[in-house]
């Protein structure tokens, strides 16, 4: 890389997020933690300099518009007005499941929606003249292969990420002709902090119908999206990758 170039990752103070910005960091770019949570986002930035990355910190609610659009703009004064890349991670995992659909209530349904599929919509939206400015880009979402799979009880968390797998492909459509690839990633079952939740049964299921049986760790997934944020992929884009060692197959 002869210059370096800026990727965001939302929700990067932890588990596959901070894993991500970790990877882009060690592949050369400028890595902003876009983080909720200021102690969380401020500890990851703190690591990540300690490791020789490049690195700063942003504090970002995905599911307020403001605090998007104030993340925007503090992302244009630290990159002049440019970005080269997006990964759009940030979203609520953590002890989600165990009901039916039909005894979701509307304000859960609603508050999961709002962050997992209107979040990277806000966000892309909020950053996307930037990476127009910068004449071409790198978008990769974060799904989930329950959407793929349809896990019970679960429905409203599957219902977001169907609907992020398929704003990947609107987003892609539009975006393709200014050099702008956008693909998202869907991840199995992933041992880290937002997993420690959820029950027994679900990793259990996990265990037994793997093509590769072992947990499935963050950095299964950051050689993917490393290679999504590449120059190497600039043909692709509006596809969806299940990596879940081979719970789904398609």
């Amino acid at each position: 890389m002869t210059e370096r170039r800026t990727v965001v990752v939302t929700g990067a103070g932890r588990g596959l997020g901070l894993a991500t910005a970790r990877r882009a960091g060690a592949d050369g770019f400028h890595v902003v933690v876009a983080e909720l949570r200021e102690e969380w986002g401020e500890k990851a930035v703190a690591e990540l300099r300690g490791e020789g990355l490049a690195a700063d910190f942003v504090r970002c609610d995905v599911g307020d518009p403001a605090s998007v659009a104030e993340m925007a703009a503090a992302v244009g004064g630290l990159t002049g007005g440019t970005l080269y890349g997006l990964v759009n991670n940030a979203g609520l995992a953590d002890a989600v499941g165990g009901r039916y659909f039909h005894e979701i209530e509307v304000e859960d349904f609603d508050r999961i929606m709002t962050v997992n599929a209107r979040g990277p919509w806000l966000v892309a939206k909020a950053l996307l003249p930037l990476i127009l400015a910068n004449g071409a880009g790198r978008i990769v979402n974060v799904a989930s292969d329950a959407a793929l799979y349809g896990s019970p009880r679960l429905a409203h968390y599957i219902a977001s990420k169907g609907a992020l797998i398929a704003l990947t492909r609107a987003m892609a459509r539009e975006t393709g002709d200014h050099g702008i690839t956008v693909n998202a990633v869907a991840p199995g079952l992933t041992e880290s902090e937002s997993s420690e939740r959820i029950p027994e049964e679900r990793h259990t299921l996990y265990r037994l119908n793997r093509a590769i049986s072992r947990p499935q760790q963050p950095d299964d997934l950051t050689g993917l999206i490393a290679f999504l944020l590449s120059e190497e992929s600039r043909y692709l884009t509006g596809q969806t990758v299940a990596v879940n060692g081979g719970f789904t197959m398609h």
